[in-house]
């Protein structure tokens, strides 16, 4: 099984300094503006991927 994907910058102040926060899974905390988030997968939509070019014919 492979390791998880780390987030690049912060949701709230776009910074690259970002460390894994003691919360536990998915919690990170970035050293720029002092905020602690967690990310989570909620799961796949079951409309599925709409691209905004496959729509038809437009004029």
């Amino acid at each position: 099984m492979s390791e998880r994907a780390a987030p690049f910058y912060c949701p709230y102040c776009g910074d690259e300094d970002l460390r894994p926060n003691e919360e536990g899974h998915g919690a990170w905390e970035c050293g720029a503006c002092n905020r602690a988030f967690q990310l989570k997968f909620l799961g796949l939509l079951s409309r599925g991927l709409q691209r905004a070019d496959s729509g038809g014919d437009h004029i």
